[in-house]
């Protein structure tokens, strides 16, 4: 993942026009439509870096160069990785997909690869692929993986001129482009057509030479023309730009920019918003600052109100194990989705726009209020057009009073609940128009 190197310029929240669908395959479509639907996932960054225990960028921060760190890849070990251990985590959570680091920006592949002997199978001490063990896993639960891939590379030799970062790896001042741009393509190519059908491809780290050719045409085209369905995230920090499939936002809610690193222009695609769980991607032993449960579910709801997924990360152990930590708060999520997951799964952002004190989602004629901070009995929300027929409490039925008239709606939420993470109210509605939109 990246760091506050590049600051997006400050602008409100607005949406662009997406791809014309005219030029999309009805494949790829569909494909964005689940992406959507699905609406948690788990991102997991895991490599080399994780023996140190102090994240991810460990390489670059402090600083080490090519042949230090050439020699710590050669001694990674993780034993206890088990694909299927971690996928049945991420069952219990409510997640549908995973994104992992295929190759993050220190060069080191995380899979067998013809195009480096810099891999797991080859340099490691370990000698396996576990991404095709992870690949297998996800079909048999269901889920679906997606791969992170690093366009940044730290050791490379072609990876010239250097970008923003990397500059302490002691390689030498000259290299081709060119022949960079071969080797991703390659690298693709064999994640393209040795994992079975991928959920699609999650860029990182172009924006370290925002400025240079990238080749992206090319590049989307080969993904696109290998594996139709396959979607093409991009952690470029701009805005959406042509053959790309979803925008995603780094530690920020869509719009927002509070990381500071975010374009705060919102796009038609589908939208999803990255976040770590303590403050660090890449397992950090020192790092306690983890979220509690109740931050984790709001900005869950948060998020599908918003209308954009959750992609929330965890960094193994060097060994090949979750943390306690994360485990534990994963399986509480998924708790609570198990009662709640009607208003997350499948919905899309709801008629009133976010505010402080919570957000709507809706799917077909029910909407669902998801009240966060509100301590007053009665709950005033804008216009809505449809007509309400019925008000309950998703978690116990509880029917609700309600008013509805051309100034807005009331809802008189039950007593002595106001300490629930999430008090879900849920609309029926009708197709008759009560109230114009506002």
């Amino acid at each position: 993942m990246a760091v506050a190197l590049i600051l997006a310029a400050g602008a409100d929240p607005a949406r662009l026009p997406a791809q014309s669908s005219d030029t999309v395959p009805q494949v790829r479509l569909d494909a964005r439509e689940r992406y959507r639907s699905d609406r948690f996932g788990m991102f997991i960054h895991w490599g080399v870096y994780s023996q140190l225990g102090s994240g991810e960028w460990v390489m670059e921060t402090r600083p080490m160069n090519v042949a230090e760190y050439e020699w710590l890849a050669s001694d990674f070990d993780p034993v206890n990785f088990d694909a299927r251990a971690w996928v049945d985590v991420a069952k219990r959570a409510g997640m549908k997909y995973i994104t992992i680091t295929a190759r993050h920006h220190d060069g080191f592949s995380m899979f067998d690869t013809d195009a480096t002997d810099y891999d797991i199978v080859d340099w490691a001490r370990y000698g396996r692929d576990p991404l095709a063990e992870l690949a297998e896993a996800c079909r048999a639960a269901g889920l679906q993986l997606f791969f992170y891939y690093s366009q940044l590379d730290w050791r490379h030799p072609d990876y010239f001129p250097r970008g923003r970062t990397g500059h302490a790896s002691d390689r030498p001042a000259s290299g081709e482009w060119s022949a960079y741009l071969d080797f991703m393509d390659a690298q693709l190519t064999e994640l393209l057509t040795r994992y079975g059908p991928l959920g699609g491809i999650w860029f990182d780290g172009m924006w370290d030479k925002p400025e240079a050719d990238w080749r992206l045409d090319r590049t989307y085209r080969l993904i696109h023309e290998l594996q139709p369905q396959a979607l093409i995230i991009p952690n470029h920090h701009q805005d959406p730009l042509p053959g790309e499939d979803g925008q995603t936002f780094e530690q920020d809610l869509p719009g927002h920019n509070s990381a500071g690193w975010n374009t705060a222009e919102i796009s038609d695609l589908p939208l999803e918003t990255s976040l770590t769980m303590n403050g660090s991607w890449g397992f950090n032993v020192t790092d306690r600052r983890w979220k509690s449960v109740p931050e984790l579910i709001r900005y869950l709801v948060r998020a599908a109100g918003a209308d954009a997924n959750l992609l929330l990360n965890v960094g193994p152990r060097p060994d090949g194990t979750l943390q306690p930590e994360a485990v534990e708060r994963l399986e509480a999520m998924g708790e609570w989705l198990a009662d709640h997951g009607e208003s997350i799964y499948g919905t899309r952002g709801g008629p009133f726009a976010p505010r402080s004190w919570g957000v709507t989602t809706q799917r077909g004629n029910r909407v669902y209020v998801h009240v966060l901070d509100w301590p007053d009995a009665i709950l005033s929300l804008p216009p809505l057009e449809r007509c309400i027929t019925t008000a309950q409490m998703l978690a116990t039925g509880e029917t609700l009073g309600f008013g509805q008239d051309d100034h807005g709606v009331t809802l008189r939420l039950p007593e002595g609940a106001t300490d629930l993470v999430d008090r879900v109210v849920v609309l029926e509605t009708s197709e008759r128009v009560c109230s114009p939109a506002r």
